[in-house]
């Protein structure tokens, strides 16, 4: 972390990190990792956006979310949240809301969305995904989930296991 010279960190204290995470990807535990090590504390919002219909509801995905975080990441802490990302920064006292950008189209949408938070006194920082992780979304994950609930009474058990593939390396 870099710090000034009254021992805060240069970025802030506390960011937030916001989104629906339906379902949290590989690339959000990602800029999680690496957002946690940019600031004091980190809180992972997650939120209701009216252009998505997730499959639960804020809460009940905020709990999901909490159980995939490794138990040594002190740091950071999860919510959930109906309103403006804005709002909860001013009430929570976060100076910044993190950001993940995975290719050109997500950029120019964040940046539109950096500056509509600029303009109501939140900095935004854009974090860029990890190449491997780049084509990884919580859509691609939900029609993933789909087309193998539909094997899944076809096979046995230890072979859907099989082709899921093994637990995300490093998160438990």
């Amino acid at each position: 972390m870099m710090f000034n010279a009254t021992g805060g960190s240069l970025l802030g204290e506390h960011a937030v990190y916001p989104g629906t995470f339906d379902p949290i990807t590989p690339g959000h535990l990602d800029i999680i990792e690496r957002a946690r090590h940019l600031f004091a504390r980190i809180t992972v919002l997650v939120a209701v956006n009216g252009d998505k219909q997730p499959a639960s509801t804020e809460s009940e995905r905020a709990i999901l979310l909490r159980r995939e975080l490794p138990a040594d990441w002190e740091n950071v802490s999860v919510a959930a949240w109906a309103g403006l990302t804005v709002e909860f920064c001013r009430q929570h006292g976060a100076d910044v809301i993190i950001r993940g950008v995975r290719n050109r189209s997500d950029m120019r949408h964040e940046y539109q969305l950096a500056a509509m938070n600029q303009g109501m006194g939140v900095t935004t920082l854009l974090l860029p995904a990890k190449p491997e992780l780049a084509a990884m979304s919580s859509a691609v994950l939900r029609g993933h989930r789909t087309r193998l609930a539909g094997t899944r009474a076809s096979r046995p058990e230890g072979q859907l296991a099989h082709s899921i593939g093994p637990a995300r390396d490093g998160y438990r």
